[in-house]
């Protein structure tokens, strides 16, 4: 896949022209990988089955591929989908320019522009504590411009000291999406011990009809393996500001079994309401993130 210095597109063209340097990068890293199968063209072209006319067969795809597809039209493509995107304090961990938020904000705009070439409609959901924003699920080129300067605006914006009220949020967005819709999130899912109600929330959107892909963004390394040098620090809470002393080696074992607990359950809960769980590595590439739409997306038609 094409390297991308990110920092640098942003800078030069804004967010648009980084989410369409991310996309060409990731359909070149497709043609290359295994998973070239899920080929962003499906939005354009769906795999012939036998007994259907010849008449809209595309033969130059045919020629490429050694594959039958057939012309899809612009009226065939109506998913609708919102993005639902954590702002809350602990999604700017572990420090400015290598946060969660930053990942996620990235992903979100490359999802809104493979969206948009796809000719689907995308709407945005920004929360915390509550629904920060939320904008109508439109395919127009002015509405997806309108998304990228409010992820533009989020990703400048300081961290504001606001609990995470996730399960409020998610009851608030399955009953003012009143279209089913495959709703995306990108979440931390931090909310203290009140497991209990996100997964009733989890379930509130899957009884409305919609459809859910959840991406679990962490800092692998530090957040999952707990790993640390060893020698002592000072943890912060970035929700309330608590601090905590401590050496990372004496509760290392006992916090990574803890986590492990609750993410497990977590990836339990997703599958028995058949929610797409993605456990996403902020360190690392964007591709899972695309590539996991696109699965998604396949099995929705």
């Amino acid at each position: 896949m094409t390297a991308i210095n990110f920092e640098e597109v942003r800078r030069a063209g804004g967010l648009e022209l980084l989410a369409r340097q991310m996309v060409e990068g990731f359909i070149t890293g497709l043609h290359k990988s295994p998973y070239h199968g899920f080929s962003v063209e499906f939005a354009e072209h769906r795999l012939y089955n036998e007994g259907q006319s010849i008449r809209h067969i595309d033969w130059k795809v045919f020629a490429r591929t050694d594959r039958l597809f057939t012309k899809q039209y612009e009226e065939e493509t109506n998913l609708r989908c919102l993005i639902a995107l954590d702002c809350s304090p602990s999604m700017y961990y572990p420090k400015p320019g290598n946060d969660k938020i930053r990942f996620s904000i990235y992903s979100t705009a490359a999802l809104a522009h493979l969206l948009s070439h796809q000719r689907d409609a995308i709407g945005l959901a920004l929360f915390s504590d509550g629904l920060d924003e939320l904008t109508s699920i439109k395919s127009t080129p002015a509405h997806l411009n309108k998304l990228y300067k409010l992820l533009d605006q989020k990703l400048n914006a300081p961290p504001s000291l606001r609990p995470t009220r996730i399960s409020e949020v998610l009851h608030t967005l399955a009953e003012k999406i009143h279209k089913r819709s495959l709703v995306i999130i990108f979440s931390d899912m931090f909310e203290g011990e009140n497991h209990d109600e996100i997964f009733k929330a989890l379930q509130h959107l899957k009884h409305n009809k919609h459809e859910v892909l959840l991406f679990h963004i962490t800092d692998h390394n530090t957040e999952l393996a707990f790993n640390f040098e060893e020698r002592p620090y000072e943890f912060v809470d970035l929700e309330s500001g608590e601090k905590l002393k401590l050496n990372p080696v004496e509760v290392k074992d006992k916090f990574i079994k803890e986590l492990n607990l609750v993410h497990t359950e977590l990836k339990m809960k997703c599958n028995q309401l058949k929610i797409d769980f993605i456990s996403a590595n902020s360190q690392k590439d964007y591709f899972e993130v695309l590539q996991a739409y696109l699965i998604k997306r396949a099995k929705m038609r």
